[in-house]
Protein backbone atom coordinates (compact mmCIF):
# COMPACT_ATOMS: atom_id res chain seq x y z
CA UNK A 1 0.00 0.00 0.00
CA UNK A 2 2.82 2.39 0.88
CA UNK A 3 4.45 2.01 -2.54
CA UNK A 4 1.12 2.50 -4.33
CA UNK A 5 0.32 5.69 -2.41
CA UNK A 6 3.85 7.03 -2.92
CA UNK A 7 3.60 6.25 -6.62
CA UNK A 8 0.27 8.04 -6.97
CA UNK A 9 1.47 11.13 -5.11
CA UNK A 10 4.74 11.11 -7.06
CA UNK A 11 3.04 10.84 -10.45
CA UNK A 12 -0.08 12.97 -9.89
CA UNK A 13 0.97 15.22 -7.00
CA UNK A 14 -1.55 17.73 -5.76
CA UNK A 15 -4.43 16.29 -7.81
CA UNK A 16 -4.21 13.03 -5.81
CA UNK A 17 -3.84 14.96 -2.55
CA UNK A 18 -6.94 17.05 -3.30
CA UNK A 19 -8.97 14.04 -4.45
CA UNK A 20 -8.04 11.77 -1.54
CA UNK A 21 -8.74 14.40 1.12
CA UNK A 22 -12.09 15.15 -0.56
CA UNK A 23 -13.09 11.47 -0.59
CA UNK A 24 -11.98 10.88 3.00
CA UNK A 25 -14.44 13.53 4.21
CA UNK A 26 -17.24 11.57 2.54
CA UNK A 27 -16.39 8.39 4.54
CA UNK A 28 -14.69 6.72 1.56
CA UNK A 29 -11.98 4.47 3.08
CA UNK A 30 -8.87 6.04 1.53
CA UNK A 31 -5.46 6.56 3.19
CA UNK A 32 -5.81 10.33 3.54
CA UNK A 33 -3.44 10.82 6.47
CA UNK A 34 -0.76 8.79 4.73
CA UNK A 35 -1.25 10.80 1.52
CA UNK A 36 -0.64 13.98 3.53
CA UNK A 37 2.48 12.45 5.07
CA UNK A 38 3.67 11.50 1.59
CA UNK A 39 2.93 15.02 0.36
CA UNK A 40 5.06 16.44 3.17
CA UNK A 41 7.87 14.01 2.33
CA UNK A 42 7.78 15.08 -1.33
CA UNK A 43 7.92 18.72 -0.24
CA UNK A 44 11.03 17.87 1.82
CA UNK A 45 12.66 16.25 -1.20
CA UNK A 46 11.80 19.23 -3.42
CA UNK A 47 9.49 17.25 -5.71
CA UNK A 48 6.37 19.18 -4.66
CA UNK A 49 5.82 22.78 -3.58
CA UNK A 50 4.76 23.24 0.04
CA UNK A 51 2.06 25.84 -0.40
CA UNK A 52 0.47 23.86 -3.24
CA UNK A 53 0.31 20.71 -1.12
CA UNK A 54 -1.22 22.64 1.79
CA UNK A 55 -3.79 24.40 -0.38
CA UNK A 56 -4.77 21.21 -2.26
CA UNK A 57 -5.17 19.22 0.95
CA UNK A 58 -7.17 21.95 2.69
CA UNK A 59 -9.35 22.57 -0.38
CA UNK A 60 -10.15 18.87 -0.80
CA UNK A 61 -11.01 18.44 2.86
CA UNK A 62 -13.15 21.58 3.08
CA UNK A 63 -15.02 20.71 -0.13
CA UNK A 64 -15.66 17.18 1.15
CA UNK A 65 -16.94 18.56 4.45
CA UNK A 66 -19.31 20.90 2.61
CA UNK A 67 -20.72 18.12 0.44
CA UNK A 68 -21.37 16.02 3.55
CA UNK A 69 -23.00 18.97 5.30
CA UNK A 70 -25.26 19.71 2.30
CA UNK A 71 -26.26 16.04 2.00
CA UNK A 72 -27.33 16.16 5.65
CA UNK A 73 -29.05 19.51 5.24
CA UNK A 74 -31.17 18.35 2.29
CA UNK A 75 -31.54 14.64 3.00
CA UNK A 76 -31.55 14.76 6.82
CA UNK A 77 -34.06 12.20 8.11
CA UNK A 78 -33.75 9.82 5.14
CA UNK A 79 -29.95 9.89 5.36
CA UNK A 80 -29.94 9.27 9.11
CA UNK A 81 -32.36 6.37 8.72
CA UNK A 82 -30.15 4.80 6.04
CA UNK A 83 -26.96 5.27 8.09
CA UNK A 84 -28.55 3.77 11.18
CA UNK A 85 -29.59 0.55 9.40
CA UNK A 86 -26.12 -0.97 9.84
CA UNK A 87 -25.18 -1.51 13.50
CA UNK A 88 -21.60 -0.20 13.20
CA UNK A 89 -22.78 2.94 11.41
CA UNK A 90 -25.65 3.40 13.87
CA UNK A 91 -23.14 3.54 16.72
CA UNK A 92 -21.00 6.14 14.93
CA UNK A 93 -24.10 8.18 14.01
CA UNK A 94 -25.24 8.09 17.63
CA UNK A 95 -21.84 9.29 18.83
CA UNK A 96 -21.75 12.02 16.19
CA UNK A 97 -25.24 13.22 17.14
CA UNK A 98 -24.24 13.31 20.80
CA UNK A 99 -21.10 15.31 20.01
CA UNK A 100 -22.99 17.90 17.97
CA UNK A 101 -25.84 18.20 20.45
CA UNK A 102 -23.45 18.73 23.33
CA UNK A 103 -20.49 20.57 21.80
CA UNK A 104 -21.76 22.21 18.57
CA UNK A 105 -18.97 23.89 16.58
CA UNK A 106 -16.28 22.46 18.87
CA UNK A 107 -17.38 18.97 17.82
CA UNK A 108 -16.86 19.93 14.19
CA UNK A 109 -13.41 21.38 14.96
CA UNK A 110 -12.13 18.38 16.93
CA UNK A 111 -13.53 15.76 14.55
CA UNK A 112 -11.44 17.25 11.75
CA UNK A 113 -8.18 16.17 13.40
CA UNK A 114 -8.27 14.78 16.97
CA UNK A 115 -11.31 12.52 16.45
CA UNK A 116 -11.01 12.28 12.68
CA UNK A 117 -12.75 8.89 12.23
CA UNK A 118 -15.99 10.60 13.34
CA UNK A 119 -15.59 13.58 10.97
CA UNK A 120 -17.32 12.13 7.90
CA UNK A 121 -20.35 11.30 10.06
CA UNK A 122 -20.41 14.63 11.88
CA UNK A 123 -20.63 16.51 8.55
CA UNK A 124 -24.08 15.26 7.47
CA UNK A 125 -25.21 15.18 11.09
CA UNK A 126 -24.42 18.89 11.44
CA UNK A 127 -26.46 19.60 8.31
CA UNK A 128 -29.34 17.35 9.38
CA UNK A 129 -29.49 18.96 12.83
CA UNK A 130 -29.56 22.45 11.33
CA UNK A 131 -26.18 23.79 12.44
CA UNK A 132 -25.70 27.24 10.88
CA UNK A 133 -23.75 26.96 7.61
CA UNK A 134 -21.23 29.72 8.41
CA UNK A 135 -20.57 28.24 11.84
CA UNK A 136 -19.96 24.82 10.29
CA UNK A 137 -17.65 26.31 7.65
CA UNK A 138 -15.62 28.32 10.17
CA UNK A 139 -15.08 25.44 12.61
CA UNK A 140 -14.51 23.00 9.73
CA UNK A 141 -11.83 25.11 8.05
CA UNK A 142 -10.05 25.68 11.37
CA UNK A 143 -10.04 21.97 12.17
CA UNK A 144 -9.00 20.88 8.69
CA UNK A 145 -6.14 23.42 8.74
CA UNK A 146 -4.84 21.81 11.95
CA UNK A 147 -5.11 18.31 10.43
CA UNK A 148 -3.36 19.31 7.20
CA UNK A 149 -0.55 21.19 8.98
CA UNK A 150 0.09 18.31 11.40
CA UNK A 151 0.32 15.57 8.77
CA UNK A 152 2.10 17.52 6.03
CA UNK A 153 4.46 18.91 8.66
CA UNK A 154 5.22 15.47 10.07
CA UNK A 155 5.78 14.11 6.56
CA UNK A 156 8.18 16.97 5.89
CA UNK A 157 10.09 16.53 9.16
CA UNK A 158 10.30 12.74 9.07
CA UNK A 159 10.53 12.15 5.33
CA UNK A 160 13.26 9.51 5.70
CA UNK A 161 11.11 7.43 8.13
CA UNK A 162 7.73 7.83 6.48
CA UNK A 163 6.65 4.15 6.85
CA UNK A 164 7.30 4.11 10.58
CA UNK A 165 5.64 7.50 11.00
CA UNK A 166 2.51 6.32 9.15
CA UNK A 167 2.19 3.32 11.49
CA UNK A 168 2.68 5.42 14.61
CA UNK A 169 0.28 8.15 13.43
CA UNK A 170 -2.42 5.63 12.53
CA UNK A 171 -2.17 3.95 15.94
CA UNK A 172 -2.13 7.29 17.76
CA UNK A 173 -5.31 8.51 16.04
CA UNK A 174 -7.07 5.26 16.92
CA UNK A 175 -5.97 5.44 20.55
CA UNK A 176 -6.92 9.13 20.89
CA UNK A 177 -10.33 8.56 19.30
CA UNK A 178 -11.11 5.48 21.38
CA UNK A 179 -9.94 7.19 24.56
CA UNK A 180 -11.94 10.34 23.87
CA UNK A 181 -15.11 8.44 23.08
CA UNK A 182 -14.67 6.23 26.15
CA UNK A 183 -14.06 9.27 28.33
CA UNK A 184 -17.11 11.07 26.95
CA UNK A 185 -19.33 8.02 27.37
CA UNK A 186 -17.99 7.48 30.90
CA UNK A 187 -18.71 11.08 31.79
CA UNK A 188 -22.24 10.87 30.38
CA UNK A 189 -22.86 7.62 32.25
CA UNK A 190 -21.50 9.13 35.46
CA UNK A 191 -23.79 12.17 35.07
CA UNK A 192 -26.79 9.94 34.45
CA UNK A 193 -26.09 7.71 37.46
CA UNK A 194 -24.95 10.45 39.86
CA UNK A 195 -27.43 11.31 42.59
CA UNK A 196 -29.24 14.59 41.95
Amino acid sequence: MTDLVFGLVASHGIVIILGITFLSCLAVPVPSSFVLLAGGAFVASGDLTGWQVLVAALAGAVLGDQVGYEVGRHGGPALLAWLERAPHRALVVSRSRGLIDRWGGSAVFFTRWALSPLGPYVNPMAGALGMARLRFIAFGIAGEAVWVMIYVGLGYLFASNIDLLADVAGNAVGIITAGSISGLLGYLLWRRLAPA
